[in-house]
């Protein structure tokens, strides 16, 4: 064999993908590296690029005779939103809307995810989750119409609750506070289910020995075994809820949220908007600060 021959004799050279999955083999944490790459590229281009995009947008103002866009820096748009009084109330109407329909729907979720993980015979859970599931399969535009048809006068809830003495609620922020708890609702059920179902049933077992009542077992067993889960689900409902702007806007009436005001200002004012546009993510920031200084994510 020549001196420059690099493999000995009867020892079959490894072709490169084979060496490059053993090296990677031995290094596991660039091998994760290379498989979230992507994702993360993804993430920054598309969703922290759009973000930083519509920051750099705010800080411009509009030609106020053509609409065009003058790419001057200036803090004019947020001092709008301060000192305009209308703006900080449609922000406090968007999260007392986008705080009642969490509430609701951890209300509704809570005994139904119950029920679903504790109560329902193994072999029946999987068709509840798909009932639960089935909605989203629709169309949100069908949906939220279906909800204008029954909502408006001489509708169907009219026909239901006539008999009854009472009436729809018609159009307004009663009406966007049930469409929007119908839509976002199984982002809710599904995460409350989950966590039931991983609760050791020892546990309510030793709850029923030690003479807790159904009420005490609920308070200190169970609401804190599945608090982390609510906190999971409350991140998916507020955050739809916050930024939702096409179910005000059919269902809403005169009621204006942040998504209304975002959507009506980006023809006539699209740095404005931008501007508009930065408050419910600041608003989601500082919510999953709060959300993590409690650890309830830490326990998922």
């Amino acid at each position: 064999m020549s001196a420059g021959t690099a493999t000995e004799p009867g020892v079959t050279a490894k072709p490169p993908s084979h060496r490059v999955s053993g090296f990677l083999h031995r290094h596991p944490r660039l091998q994760l590296a290379g498989l979230l790459s992507a994702p993360m590229l993804w993430l920054v281009v598309a969703y922290l690029g759009a973000l930083a995009a519509m920051l750099v947008t705010s800080l411009w103002t509009t030609d106020p005779f053509t609409n065009d866009v003058v790419r001057v820096w200036t803090w004019e748009n947020f001092k709008q939103l301060v000192t305009d009084p209308a703006y900080p109330r449609v922000a406090l109407r968007s999260v007392a809307v986008a705080g009642l329909v969490t509430l609701i729907c951890a209300t509704i979720a809570l005994p139904m995810g119950f029920f679903m993980a504790r109560v329902v015979p193994p072999r029946w859970r999987g068709w509840l989750v798909v009932a639960v599931l089935t909605p989203l399969w629709a169309s949100y535009l069908v949906k939220v119409y279906a909800w204008r048809v029954m909502l408006q006068s001489n509708g169907v809830l009219d026909s239901v609750l006539g008999p009854l003495g009472l009436s729809s609620p018609g159009f307004g922020l009663v009406a966007i506070v049930i469409v929007l708890t119908y839509l976002w609702l199984p982002y809710m059920i599904l995460p409350v289910y989950a966590g039931f179902e991983r609760m050791p049933a020892s546990y309510l077992e030793a709850s029923g020995d030690l003479g807790a009542r159904p009420l005490r077992t609920f308070r200190s067993v169970l609401l804190p075994m599945v608090f982390p889960s609510l906190v999971a689900g409350s991140i998916f409902t507020f955050s739809l809820s916050l930024g939702d702007y096409i179910t005000a806007q059919i269902v809403g009436g005169q009621a204006q949220l942040i998504g209304n005001v975002v959507y009506t200002n980006i023809v006539l004012d699209l740095p404005f908007a931008a501007a508009i546009a930065t408050v419910p993510v600041a608003i989601m920031v500082l919510y999953l600060m709060a959300v993590r200084r409690t650890g309830a994510l830490d326990n998922l």
